[in-house]
């Protein structure tokens, strides 16, 4: 029972360590005049994935490549199966024509260059730092063309701004450090439990990875997106989610690669990439018929999700 808790409460320090992190970092950006679509596209971007990292960093460190690797597939499945597929059943998610043309394409290429790189088994230090390469490529040309995507909902990062504004150096640093230690403890209780429970049960860390620990850091998307969608604001939630897939194979497997190489089973590349590349593949149809989510796209694609569940389970 005190490995269930003490997994919960990595996951909630994981998590609240990535939000004071963010408002530390904005409040620091901030005071040296960086601008808020700049804070939107690295501080706020990037720290929004630092529980993800933290956690697939220390899972390869302790030799679990099967949690980092589940943890960002299972987090792009869940991102699209579960949290776009659950926000449909909602209010009806609308899709811009530059959602279609940018985000969803530059996802689409991403997730399948993902599974290229792993096909000989093992993501090394180079394909590290060429994903990473590209993760700098693609926010410096977001930043040059901030209309060509949905990847940053403007109003969110300029409330988010606000809010920080206000906050004296010391608060700011403090919230920068504190959320770094949050982010730490966090991932080292999340992973270390996470590994015991997978032993006492016989799971393998796959499993765990793409379940437990993908759907727990997917977890702030998932608030997010039903929140907007229970407010009617709805027309940059895929987007969002979509750029979220993206910076999870880019920064995340990037970053963990060059810090460790990250090797990578049969079983994921036969089945688990597998599903991400059809949930990717089959959300085209699916909002390009109508240009929206509705109740019938996000019904086909939670019972997607649901079907992932039972054959993995």
């Amino acid at each position: 029972m005190m490995d269930y808790i003490l997994l919960g409460l990595g996951l909630v320090i994981l998590l609240y360590g990535g939000k004071i992190l963010v408002d530390g970092a904005s409040a620091i950006a901030v005071k040296l005049g960086m601008s808020a679509g700049l804070i939107g596209l690295t501080i706020v971007a990037f720290g929004t994935s630092a529980p993800e990292l933290l956690v697939s960093v220390n899972a390869a460190l302790k030799g679990n490549s099967d949690i980092s690797i589940g943890n960002v597939v299972g987090s792009n499945i869940a991102n699209i199966g579960m949290v776009l597929g659950l926000s449909g059943l909602f209010y009806p998610i609308l899709i811009r024509k530059s959602t279609l043309r940018f985000d969803y394409l530059i996802t689409a290429i991403v997730t399948l260059l993902f599974y290229a790189l792993s096909y000989n088994g093992i993501i090394g230090f180079w394909e590290g730092v060429f994903l990473f390469s590209l993760f700098i490529g693609f926010n410096i040309y977001l930043f040059r063309n901030t209309d060509e995507g949905g990847l940053i909902d403007n109003t969110e990062v300029t409330e988010e701004v606000e809010q920080v504004k206000g906050y004296s150096w010391v608060v700011a640093i403090s919230l920068f450090l504190g959320g770094i230690v949050g982010l730490y403890f966090g991932s080292e209780l999340l992973v270390n439990n996470a590994i015991k429970i997978s032993r006492e049960f016989g799971v393998s860390e796959r499993i765990i990875g793409v379940t437990i620990i993908a759907i727990g850091t997917s977890l702030p998307e998932l608030i997010t997106s039903i929140m907007a969608a229970l407010a009617k604001k709805t027309d940059m939630a895929i987007g969002n989610i979509l750029g979220s897939n993206i910076m999870n194979i880019l920064s995340i497997i990037g970053i963990t690669a060059i810090i460790k190489p990250i090797d990578v089973s049969g079983e994921f590349l036969n089945s688990d990439y597998l599903w991400m590349i059809g949930f990717t593949l089959i959300l085209f149809p699916l909002i390009r018929t109508k240009m929206r989510i509705s109740f019938f796209e996000g019904m086909i694609l939670f019972l997607g999700y649901g079907a992932y569940m039972y054959f993995l389970l």
